[in-house]
């Protein structure tokens, strides 16, 4: 009996462990208010707490929740929408999706 209430008892406190929040900063590439707009709107999704995307700057700051989502699928979404990150490249088929204003110059 000891053994069922102390499996009990570790499933209870386990489920109730929460892994603490990250924040990252990396760069996305953009130039208008719009691209602004876009980048922060594609990241409102669960696991994110809060995102920033500096237009003069470049730098988009989140914070997130790690059990919830990765730092590879964060940047997997701003691609999808058109944007580069330093870590993946948007396909040119979600470039050339985005306004013209948008359009930035790609690194080849």
């Amino acid at each position: 009996m000891k053994f069922y209430l102390s499996i009990l008892t570790l499933v209870f406190l386990t489920s109730f462990t929460k892994v603490d929040d990250v924040t990252s900063n990396f760069q996305v590439n953009g130039v208008c208010g719009t691209c602004k707009k876009k980048i922060e709107t594609s990241l409102r999704i669960k696991g994110v707490k809060k995102v920033n995307w500096d237009l003069k700057s470049h730098d988009l700051t989140i914070t997130y929740s790690p059990d919830k989502i990765s730092i590879d699928e964060i940047h997997q979404r701003i691609a999808a929408v058109g944007y580069d990150t330093d870590k993946v490249k948007a396909s040119d088929a979600a470039y050339n999706k985005l306004d013209e204003c948008c359009k930035y110059d790609r690194e080849k």
